[in-house]
């Protein structure tokens, strides 16, 4: 498949970054076992990725803004126009040396994701997706499932932890997805959750709490796959509510009934 110019550069600094961050990966599987253990070397890691990344983004479109995930809001000459990039989404995950995160990148023009990436760099996965242009999977074209039932289905969900807001509600949602799906999952990283829509893989997704660096490029997967994604009210205010919903066309009204039930 031949890239944009765009593209290849979106997918030049998900690859320099994701070299980097497969060594490192190495690095904390030994850390495991260490008294010290790997949290700080992750941190690390986690910032030389974000710096790779910018850096190159930087120099192929040097007035382009950005949103990340450690930096927060750089703003560029060209307002129209701003990287949306989380180095590593599945810290966790990377911290406990699970190989399921990814590198995240998304491109916004005037509001609208009209490009993205997503990477992992451990299975070597690359999604990618340009606006009107259809969703990628190491270069084969993607579409969400076709199932028309919830019974049916594979769901993903975020489930909060110490320090994370709502357990009432998320355990009152999961109550909800179980006795209405074909499965459950928590996967640790809202990217690849969404990548995974696109795929295929999943046939929904839930995710609260959640910032656009998160979900900026996922999101984009899944539309140019064929799929549709609202916030959790069924609004387009993904990024507003920090909420998202992933699904085909015939699930995603049954997807935010089910998720909403007794609220």
């Amino acid at each position: 498949m031949a890239r944009s110019a765009l593209m290849n550069v979106m997918v030049g600094a998900a690859a320099k970054a994701g070299r980097r961050l497969a060594r490192d990966f190495g690095e904390v599987e030994n850390l495991q076992v260490s008294v010290k253990g790997p949290g700080d070397f992750v941190t690390k890691a986690d910032l030389e990725a974000e710096k790779t990344i910018y850096d190159e983004l930087s120099h192929a479109r040097p007035d382009f803004g950005f949103l990340m995930e450690e930096r927060g809001e750089v703003e560029g000459k060209d307002a129209s126009h701003r990287w949306i990039v989380d180095p590593v989404d599945g810290t966790t995950n990377f911290l406990h040396a699970i190989p399921i995160f990814a590198i995240s990148i998304a491109l916004e023009r005037e509001g609208q994701i009209v490009a993205a990436v997503v990477y992992n760099p451990i299975m070597d996965e690359l999604y990618t997706a340009e606006r009107g242009k259809g969703a990628f999977f190491n270069d084969r074209r993607l579409r969400v499932a076709n199932r028309r039932h919830m019974t049916d289905g594979l769901v993903s969900l975020s489930i909060p932890h110490l320090g994370r807001p709502d357990h009432a509600g998320a355990s009152r949602q999961l109550r909800n997805l179980m006795a209405n799906s074909g499965g459950i999952r928590s996967v640790g990283s809202a990217a690849l959750d969404l990548a995974w829509v696109a795929a295929g893989r999943f046939d929904a997704v839930v995710q609260q709490n959640i910032k656009p660096w998160n979900i900026a490029a996922g999101m984009m997967l899944v539309r140019e796959a064929g799929g549709f994604v609202s916030d959790i009210h069924g609004r387009d205010d993904m990024f507003g509510t920090g909420t998202i919903l992933a699904a085909n066309e015939r699930l995603i009204g049954e997807l935010e009934r089910t998720v909403n039930k007794g609220l």
